[in-house]
């Protein structure tokens, strides 16, 4: 028989696992409340239950997967040689040979899936599926292709899917549930009684910036264009105010036309091309740095695209060019970089042992913000960011580590750094940017105040999408934990009435 170790589960732990040994769940859980051993305590009542089987855990990255390996061999009785970590640097021989071998494999489900899919391993014999992050359970991703695999061939099917934030619409959280097969749902709050005892008190801090001169003259000459360009998109009949989501939906639409034989729409999607372009540049001055609107500005130079070349010859776009190098010249500091600056010092100087992270959405505005703060006495900051902007999984494995060992003090990452870091230590969070997401918003909430008490620091520019996207998120956020209370009791009610059926 297995047992767990070195933790005592905690009451909603014990009530969750109540209703995951029974039913395929969806478990929602506050970043840090300890999703993960949830996922051990099931493991280890299958396992025992079904002693013959084996269990999976999905996981979207290898950092991640590591990380979940470890805390599998730290917290239960299952040998450690037979807890394994699969991912595709393995030979396909190599993993073979650990799924003969295993009672538990963490991997990504990209290569279970593969191997699923090469008759290299059946799934007959496994008892549980953990999909981790499960909010990435979308329509044919790999997560939901091994679980589709999973229900086929086990013999004895149970499912469990964890997230911190499954979404803000009914229509993203039904379709994790249908491609997972949930059959219940458990969500917790940080508000809600068996879980208020455990969560670390979180300070929290809104830094209000007002933007200089010099950004707002570039600004109003950005905006002069931008305002220009949806007055021309207008004449094909959409309205005058438009999203990004509203702009990139036209776009599609353009390209259908041009399919149809549209010629007209060349130019429309022209229009669209620049006005996104031009959004993106506000975005970098409102909410970035110069340098990052410099580096934009250089990238168009090189483009060869119409869109391009038309916005570079504006006039109002060459005097906002020709202010934005001037700015850069003078190492101008937007006034989010200067009260970063000063609130890093702040926290050194009240705690020379102090952890911080940093999130921001763009890897040239991590990339500064490392620079800058490496100057301050006592700062040891690094970067953090996904394979795609240059950093292997292997090195951001040691990163973390070299983090955790105090080799570093401060990360700064893009969106890598909001998933799958568990790091007890850190003392303070800051939010440079922000997203209308409102799974971003928690995740990154969720990195501090794990382990003890911490705190969280809103960087905004006044009347920007800084603010606009951080009430966006906020609302969402609120909407989602209603939707997912709506459902529990919608799922539990309609077991009830099947109960009430069966007995006639």
């Amino acid at each position: 028989m297995y047992e767990i170790k070195g933790f005592e589960p905690r009451l909603y732990q014990k009530n969750i696992l109540l209703t995951t040994i029974n039913n395929n769940t969806l478990v929602c859980l506050p970043t840090g409340t300890g999703k993960t051993k949830s996922a051990i305590l099931l493991a280890i009542e299958r396992l025992n239950k079904f002693p013959d089987s084996k269990v999976i855990i999905c996981t979207p990255t290898k950092p991640l997967s590591y990380q979940i390996c470890e805390e599998f061999k730290e917290s239960s009785t299952v040998p450690p040689a037979q807890i394994n970590l699969i991912t595709g640097a393995l030979n396909p021989e190599e993993r073979k040979k650990f799924w003969e071998i295993s009672k538990i494999l963490v991997g990504t489900p990209q290569t279970f899936k593969n191997d699923i899919e090469a008759d290299r391993i059946s799934l007959s014999n496994v008892s549980l599926l953990t999909v981790d992050e499960c909010h990435r359970s979308k329509y044919k991703f790999a997560n939901t292709i091994v679980a589709k695999y999973y229900k086929e061939q086990s013999e004895f099917p149970r499912i469990l899917a964890l997230t911190a934030s499954p979404g803000a619409t009914k229509e993203k959280i039904d379709l994790i549930c249908h491609n997972l097969f949930i059959e219940a749902v458990e969500i917790r709050s940080e508000e809600d009684e068996d879980v208020q005892s455990y969560i670390q008190k979180k300070e929290i801090e809104y830094v209000m910036v007002d933007l200089p001169k010099e950004i707002i003259n570039i600004s109003n000459l950005l905006k002069n264009v931008y305002k220009s360009k949806l007055e021309s998109i207008k004449k094909f009949g959409t309205k005058s105010w438009l999203t990004k989501a509203d702009l990139l939906k036209l776009q599609a639409r353009f390209h259908s036309e041009i399919a149809r034989g549209n010629k007209a729409a060349f130019s429309a999607i022209s229009l669209v091309a620049q006005v996104l372009k031009i959004s993106y540049a506000l975005e970098l001055l409102e909410t970035q740095t110069i340098n990052s609107l410099l580096k934009y500005f250089e990238k168009l130079k090189s483009e060869s695209s119409k869109a391009a070349k038309v916005i570079l010859n504006d006039d109002n776009v060459k005097r906002a060019v020709s202010l934005t190098e001037q700015l850069a010249k003078k190492n101008f500091l937007n006034p989010k970089l200067e009260e970063l600056i000063n609130v890093t010092k702040k926290q050194f100087e009240l705690n020379k042992d102090s952890k911080i992270i940093i999130f921001a959405n763009y890897r040239s505005t991590v990339k500064e913000i490392v620079s800058l703060l490496n100057k301050i006495r006592g700062v040891k900051a690094v970067e953090l960011v996904g394979q795609k902007e240059g950093l292997s999984q292997k090195e951001q494995i040691s990163i973390i580590k070299k983090f955790e060992n105090n080799e570093y003090n401060v990360i700064a990452g893009t969106s890598i750094t909001e998933e799958g870091i568990s790091i007890g230590s850190l003392n303070l969070s800051i939010f440079y940017d922000h997203t209308a997401s409102e799974i971003r918003k928690i995740q990154r909430t969720g990195r501090v105040a794990r382990i003890k008490p911490g705190k969280i620091i809103y960087l905004m520019a006044k009347k920007t999408r800084d603010e606009g996207l951080f009430w966006i998120s906020n609302r969402k956020e609120k909407k989602m934990h209603n939707l997912l209370h709506n459902m529990k009791k919608e799922l539990e009610n309609n077991k009830d009435k099947q109960i009430n059926l069966n007995k006639f």
